[in-house]
Order: structure tokens, then sequence, then C-alpha cells
């Protein structure tokens, strides 16, 4: 007849398929989604352990790069010091160079000193030019001896310094205080600031009061 509706009558072994297509399909979802799940757990998973390994990469680079810096500021303050101790035994080699040339020259001009003492001490009739070329040669190396910074130590009428002097003997003084030095065998000498030699000095000591027994 025209203008009758065809219906599709479905079984029910067609309605069951149906519904056990929808089940199956709603189960692979399911599994789908579990196992994007899992994954996404095992991407995170590898995520934070690769974090850990980084920044335990970074501690060991941050840790190693310390101990360079540290051993560089080791290093440079070594070379540092090591400049300032060759400057140091530099200028020393420069300022002590004629220190053993000095000690040689001392007895010259220690019997020098002697001969005058003695010329003046007695009365013998020397000759005064010789007196006076003899004087004249004492003062040309005290003159050298200034030139490259050597002066006499002074001693008469100091107190008494080890650091200076050498005492060689003791002599009852009522001018001088106690350890005070009252003659001069031997002239000291310093370069700089160093001994050359110390001062042979006789050193003042008071005089003992002894009591005569009636």
């Amino acid at each position: 007849m025209p203008g009758e509706k065809k219906i599709k009558i479905e079984n029910g072994d067609d309605l069951q398929e149906n519904q056990s297509s929808d089940s199956t399909d709603e189960s692979q979802a399911k599994e789908n989604d579990l196992i994007s799940n899992k994954d996404s757990d095992s991407s995170s998973t590898d995520e934070r352990e690769a974090v850990k390994l980084l920044e335990a990469k970074l501690e060991t680079v941050t840790k190693e790069s310390q101990e360079n810096y540290d051993r560089l500021l080791r290093v440079s303050a070594e070379f540092e010091n090591y400049k300032k101790r060759s400057v140091r035994e530099l200028s020393d080699v420069q300022k002590y160079a004629n220190q053993s040339l000095v000690r040689d020259l001392l007895p010259i001009i220690d019997n020098l000193e002697l001969a005058l003492k003695s010329a003046t001490e007695s009365n013998s009739n020397t000759d005064g030019c010789l007196l006076d070329g003899v004087e004249l040669t004492r003062k040309e190396i005290l003159k050298v001896f200034e030139k490259n910074n050597i002066e006499q130590i002074e001693a008469i009428g100091k107190p008494f310094d080890p650091n200076y002097h050498e005492a060689v003997m003791r002599e009852e003084s009522d001018e001088y205080a106690e350890n005070t030095v009252i003659n001069e065998l031997q002239k000291g000498y310093l370069m700089h600031d160093r001994l050359i030699r110390p001062a042979m000095v006789v050193v003042a000591m008071p005089k003992s009061n002894e009591k005569s027994g009636s």
C-alpha cells in the first residue's frame, strides 16, 4: 500500500549481538584507559628518575667545581707566597751579598785601630805622617762600610745586650750601673739589620763591700 511504513524488527539474537558488541567496546575502552594510565604512571616514574639522576649529577658537578675552586685558591695563595718569598730572598741576597767580604775586612780595620791606639798611648816618637796615613786608611774603609749600610755597634755606656754584645769579662765599677758596658775590646758591626760581629765588651759589676774583722 502506498504510504506504508516498513518497520525493521530485530530479533533477540541481533539485540544480544549488539549488546555484546557494546560491552566489548566498553571493555576495550577501559583496557585502553588502564594501558594509558599505566603508560602515564610509567612515564611519570621515568621522569622522576631522570630528575633525580640529573640532580645527583648536578650535585656531583657542583661539589667538584667547589673543590676545584678551593684548589685554585690554595694554589694561588701558595704562588703569591712563593713570589713574596722569592722577592724577599732576592732582596736579602742583594743586601747581604758582600757580607763575607766585610767579615774579611774587619780584622784589617781592627789592626789599623789597634795601631792608632798603641801609638797614641805610647810615648814613642812615631812618625806623624805614618799615623796620618793609617788614620786616613781607617776612615776610607769606614766610608766604604757606610755606603754599604755597615755600621759600628754602640757599646760603651750602653746596657749589656746579648744580641749585640759578647761579654768577655766583668769588672767592678762605681761609675757605671751593674750590667753596663764599661769597656770595648773589639768593635761590633751591623750590616743593615743583621749582626756581622758582636762587640767584645767588659761589663760593670758592683763592688763588693767586705767588712774587715776587728
